[in-house]
């Protein structure tokens, strides 16, 4: 009872806080998702279009404005054309109206959207309250999109920022490294500086040791001048004994920077555990190097480089006296050597008094390659060993530079008793704040410790209300594991509700779902009270309105399904009845699927069902908003739709997560929700197409062509700027479906749950199977590919069946986003565990969470999987079975085919009617010409006379479009009297110009006869698309349909094509990772090319690497790593890649297809080269 007492109180003076007066803090509008500021910065180049609707306009006003432009800047331009005095004009009196949407921008967060909107006054105001203006936004570029960013970056001010933001990092650094040496008195500030090296109990510690030795700076120039091969002798010694044998570094000369060094980087190794070191242990570091000979003979040039002279050492103890072992960077000045001093007696203390000393830089750090795997390695706090435990709990001063470590270390504790808290109370005040996403992980049941849980919300107070819009179902489950009912997760949503009616309105209906579960029904019922009591009256009335309109939609949606397919329409149109009904008791209602969605009633008329087993509606709402279009969206019952929710909630944030890296995957991103178990609500996307049905019009075979989908988009894009746009948009999307469908297990994948738009977006749809839940045919798995990527959405890329430069593209834009997203694997596993409780069952244990983790990858670096993904690309498009999947769908659906939906004509975007064109009176083929491709051969120019038109109009079409109206027809008109076709089968050459004389004089008699048909054949509408005029018959002279292939014929003065390469170098290993191929020169048949790499000079040829062969391609992809081992630092500036490009022969020998020599002298350790280099003939000079 108290804590109800308590929680009653909070919610009292919670109301109190926000009065229904006071707009300040929530003004009752729905407010349009934000762009941040640093969101803002991405968009240069991006500018607005901005559209005035008046009536004091005959014609709209349109006008651009910077995509930085704030709202207020926004509506003052928009005054300027609608007022002719602003002098009395107050902007803070008008709001920025989403058009066709009852959502509004908001001002006082300073930020744009990327939406199109009107412009509306405040309902304060009485006058000019009709003007409306519509935005569109338009992206711009200087260049065409291409998949990697422009190499010259160095003008964006987001490079410039990151630039300085290392350089001011570096400078802190070295600060803090000098004061830590020195014993200074000051320091950098502490939030700029890196961890503090933590301190290790000797004891307890089993590594062996082992440090750094970076270099050795200031390098006397005489010491340059005079000697050669400098290197260090490590030691360790108690009393003047050694220890173990002394550990001698690489030889290396001296570089010349800014000043004189000796670079190693190299890590010395002692064979002896810390922990069975005497405390009295001490390291002495000695540097050697090799007297040059001075000039003479040869023999005694040989017996003097064999000198090797002592120049310098120093001497630490590894211990402090407090049997502490310290970690981190030290600089220690050597003390010179002296040749004639004997005895035991060194000082411990670097040599910092002689102002010219040698400096040694060296660090002494733990190993973390097996904290980082066991932190990378687990997917839930549960999953950990007790080994694992342990180790973290012990190392957990080393984890606090990786923030997303925290909920791993503490479920790492050993206990959590009254004694143990100030322990674990303390590493969280000393851990830095973690960011919203990283403290989600905090809120599993796995941590039901209250202060832990608060510490955890106060840290995600600082999200955004559109961010927090992302994670609310996340949130809402994890109320499930509080303790209390009053607790300061229900308190933050309860006030972040108050303030924001979308909030507010997702929260009602997430709470209202989870009533379902019996075991916290209790809790979410109070909650749902302590919302609707919160949030006032108006909305209390707006959800039951919802409410209403739910259960009308559900009882109707259970009628269709049991009625008898004939019978389904009619009881559809009966039972919207109702609907007409309560929209005169309302006159108007919110959607659940988004309160944005003002709906005034529903067209009866346009209203349908899907021919699926749950039988889905499709409603279609008249809009409140006269300028917007009509409220499309899918009604669904007998669906569970929350795993629908969750999977296109994480594809969500995947493309947040790309747009924020800069990276537009150009995706097709549509909202889901339920209102209840078992059914819910979907957006549907307009001017979008199954793939099944596109493949259809190919017949029913089409799924085993290639041509289907380039010739769809080529249809509804007829000029060659809007085709390109829509194979780049293609390219984008369909990258951005292969990563997140892969990483999601997303099974069930058949060519009718995945879409096309127009515009060339592909999307998908209906995800009832995921996490590697397969579908099954017996003991067979249906879902065989790693993810749908087939042929004739490779064509699309190519622009071909031949692979092209564009499928590099598209492959290096796969292996990018995959590597973008598995930097964030803590987020999405923290997304998908909070849902374990749900109630979904294919998310239902820790697998399910390991699917995710492995999918991810998270152990391998960029490299391993690129190499990887790459990998998985190959086996999509190899996979049979997909075709074969989609094709046994396609024999499937057909008892499903309705009598409405006849077959239409693939090169045609729209249907055309004997009514809507006028009737066709006479048609006759006049002429024939070369079509523009050869493979096309010729077109026949169709002379069409209609009545009421005084000019005929010409069309041209080919002899295979002619057979496809034909085949159709019969598929129409079985029984009908149809004229007899001119045969396909042609004896000789079927493309010359007596054949089509021939065909000529056929196609006329034909398109006589099917004019003088039956009226219902020559009248059909099949017909009419037919002889309707296409944007290439308006084009001049001789042309045909753009064809899907392409000629990629390689660039300019690379007639040898060119070779893609990473190349880096990191611990004493030189990494090649051959990438792409492009422009090889064939001898007419394409070759099958592979590249083998020697690392010259190489007199033995033990060098040589080579990656496996492509087939038939002169623009192959590998991404395949080439590693070289044991080459020291010192030996790159004498190193030169030598890559050969081979044409593989069975029978004869390999041709040399190219060549290029690439030097490593600029080579720098830890940097990486990414770049096309041009391959030369063989003998030629084409070195970089």
């Amino acid at each position: 009872l108290l804590q109800y007492s308590v929680y009653s109180v909070y919610l009292y003076r919670l109301r109190s806080a926000y009065p229904h007066a006071g707009g300040s803090a929530n003004g009752g509008f729905v407010w349009s998702p934000a762009v941040g500021l640093e969101e803002l910065h991405q968009g240069l180049g991006v500018s607005v279009k901005v559209t005035v609707i008046s009536e004091h306009f005959r014609e709209p006003l349109t006008f651009t404005c910077d995509g930085s432009s704030t709202v207020d800047l926004l509506i003052y331009q928009t005054l300027c054309y609608a007022q002719d005095d602003l002098d009395h004009m107050d902007v803070d009196e008008y709001l920025l109206k989403v058009c066709g949407h009852d959502e509004f921008l908001n001002k006082q967060t300073e930020r744009q959207t990327d939406r199109e909107t009107d412009r509306q006054r405040d309902s304060q105001r009485e006058a000019d309250a009709d003007r409306q203006t519509d935005r569109q936004t338009e992206r711009h570029r200087q260049a065409d999109r291409q998949v990697y960013v422009n190499p010259d970056v160095s003008c964006s001010p987001r490079f410039t920022e990151k630039v300085v933001e290392k350089l001011t990092a570096a400078i802190l650094d070295l600060v803090d490294l000098y004061c830590s040496t020195f014993n200074a008195n000051f320091h950098p500030a502490a939030q700029n500086r890196c961890c503090a090296a933590p301190v290790q109990e000797a004891g307890l510690v089993t590594n062996v040791l082992s440090f750094n030795v970076h270099a050795a700076h200031r390098i006397p120039i005489a010491w340059a001048a005079s000697y050669e091969g400098f290197f260090l002798s490590c030691s360790l010694t108690h009393g003047g004994a050694e220890l173990c044998a002394p550990q001698h570094t690489s030889k290396q000369s001296v570089s010349k920077y800014l000043f004189h060094l000796v670079v190693w980087d190299q890590r010395v190794v002692f064979p002896v555990q810390i922990n069975q070191l005497p405390r009295e242990s001490q390291l002495t570091v000695t540097l050697y190097a090799s007297s040059l000979p001075p000039p003479g003979g040869a023999e005694e040039k040989s017996r003097q480089r064999r000198s090797i002279e002592a120049l310098g050492w120093v001497t630490m103890p590894l211990f402090n006296f407090r049997h502490i072992l310290t970690c981190g960077r030290k600089l220690l000045g050597l003390w010179p050597s002296a040749p004639g001093r004997t005895g035991n007696a060194r000082t411990s203390s670097p040599n910092f008094n002689q102002p010219d000393s040698v400096i040694l830089q060296v660090r002494r750090e733990v190993s973390l390659r097996r904290i980082s795997g066991v932190l990378k390695s687990s997917c839930a706090p549960v999953q950990l060993t007790v080994e694992d435990r342990r180790l973290l709990w012990e190392k957990r001063a080393f984890c606090q530079a990786e923030s997303a470590a925290l909920p791993l270390v503490l479920a790492s504790a050993p206990c959590w008793e009254w004694a143990c808290l100030p322990d674990i109370y303390a590493l969280l005040k000393q851990w830095a704040c973690l960011g919203h996403l990283d403290a989600l992980g905090l809120l599993h049941a796995s941590f039901p410790d209250q202060e832990l849980r608060r510490t955890a919300v106060q840290w995600m107070d600082s999200i955004s209300d559109p961010e927090l819009l992302d994670f609310l179902p996340q949130l809402v489950q994890a109320l499930k594991y509080e303790c209390y009912l009053d607790s300061s997760l229900v308190r933050f949503l309860l006030r972040r509700a108050i303030g924001d009616v979308r909030i507010a309105h997702y929260l009602f209906w997430l709470l209202k779902d989870n009533l379902q579960d019996s075991q916290f029904s209790a809790r979410y019922q109070h909650l749902l009270a302590a919302l609707l009591c919160c949030v006032g009256r108006g909305l209390r009335e707006e959800v039951d309105r919802q409410c209403w309109l739910v259960s009308i939609l559900a009882s109707v949606a259970h009628k269709v399904r049991d009625a008898s397919p004939s019978s389904r329409q009619c009881v559809l149109r009966e039972g919207l009845e109702e609907m007409t009904q309560f929209f005169l008791v309302n006159s108007s209602c919110r959607l659940p699927l988004n309160p944005a969605l003002l709906v005034t009633g529903i067209h009866i008329q346009s209203c349908s069902f899907f021919n699926s087993n749950a039988v889905p509606l499709k409603l279609s709402f008249q809009n409140l908003d006269s300028l917007g279009d009509n409220i499309n969206v899918i009604f669904k019952s007998g669906d569970d739709l929350r795993q629908d929710m969750l999977t296109l909630q994480v594809i969500r944030i995947m493309n947040k997560i790309w747009i924020q890296e800069g990276l537009d995957m150009r995706m097709v991103i549509f909202k889901c929700f339920s209102t209840g178990r078992g059914r819910g609500m979907v957006e549907m996307i307009p001017q979008a197409d199954t793939l099944r049905k596109i493949q259809v019009e190919h017949g029913v075979t089409g799924s085993f062509k290639d041509r289907p989908l380039a010739d769809w988009l080529q249809k509804h894009n007829p000029t060659d700027e809007q085709y390109d746009k829509a194979v780049e948009n293609f390219i984008f999307s369909c990258a951005g479906c292969c990563v997140a469908t892969y990483i999601l297990g997303i099974c069930d994948r058949h060519n009718d749950n995945i879409m096309l738009k127009t515009s060339g977006h592909m999307f998908h749809i209906d995800f009832g199977k995921f996490l590697g839940h397969a579908q099954m045919f017996g003991n067979i798995k249906r879902d065989r590919a790693p993810f749908v990527f087939t042929s004739d959405m490779a064509y699309v890329i190519n622009g071909g069946d031949k692979p092209s430069s564009r499928f590099h593209d598209f492959v290096d834009l796969c292996c990018e986003a995959y590597n973008m997203i598995r930097k964030h694997t803590h987020l999405f596993l923290n997304l998908l565990g909070l849902m374990l409780s749900c109630g979904i069952p294919e998310l239902s244990d820790l697998e399910d969470l390991k699917y995710v983790h492995d999918a991810l990858r998270p152990h391998e670096s960029e490299a391993d999987a690129t190499m990887y993904f790459t990998r998985l690309i190959e086996s999509s498009l190899g996979s049979v079975a997909t075709k074969l999947n989609f094709f046994i769908h396609n024999l499937a659906q057909m008892k499903f085919a309705s009598t409405e939906d006849r077959p239409t004509l693939t090169f045609a975007p729209r249907v055309h009617t004997a009514k809507s064109d006028g009737l066709i009176r006479n048609l006759y083929i006049c002429r024939h010409i070369r079509a523009a491709s050869a493979g096309k051969g010729y077109t026949f120019v169709v002379k069409v006379e209609r009545e009421g038109q005084q000019e005929a109009l010409l069309v041209q079409r080919t002899f295979e479009e002619f057979h496809e109206l034909h085949s159709k027809l019969r598929l129409i008109f079985p029984s009908a009297k149809l004229p007899s076709f001119p045969s396909r089968l042609v004896i000789g050459r079927s493309r010359g110009e007596a054949m089509a004389d021939r065909r000529k004089d056929e196609l006329n008699g034909y398109v006589w006869h099917l004019i003088h048909a039956a009226p219902e054949v020559a009248q059909s509408d099949l017909v009419y698309t037919f002889f309707h005029p296409l944007p290439r018959d308006e084009r001049p002279g001789p042309t045909a349909v753009k064809p899907a292939e392409l000629s990629w014929s390689p660039a300019l003065g690379k007639e040898l094509g060119e070779v893609k390469l990473s190349i880096s170098y990191k611990n004493d290993k030189l990494f090649i990772m051959v990438m792409h191929i492009r422009g090889l020169v064939s001898d007419g048949t394409d070759p099958d090319p592979y590249v083998k790499l020697y690392l010259l000079p190489d007199p033995q040829k033990t060098s040589k690497r080579k990656t496996k062969a492509a087939r038939r391609t002169c623009n192959p992809t590998y991404n395949e790593m080439l590693v070289y081992e044991r080459i020291p630092r010192g030996d790159l500036d004498q190193r030169v890649i030598h890559l050969r490009v081979l044409g593989d022969g069975a029978f004869w020998e390999n041709t040399l297809l190219g060549e290029t020599f690439i030097p490593l002298k600029r080579l720098v350790p830890g940097q990486h080269w990414v770049d096309w280099h041009q391959l030369g003939a063989a003998g030629s000079d084409s070195a970089h």
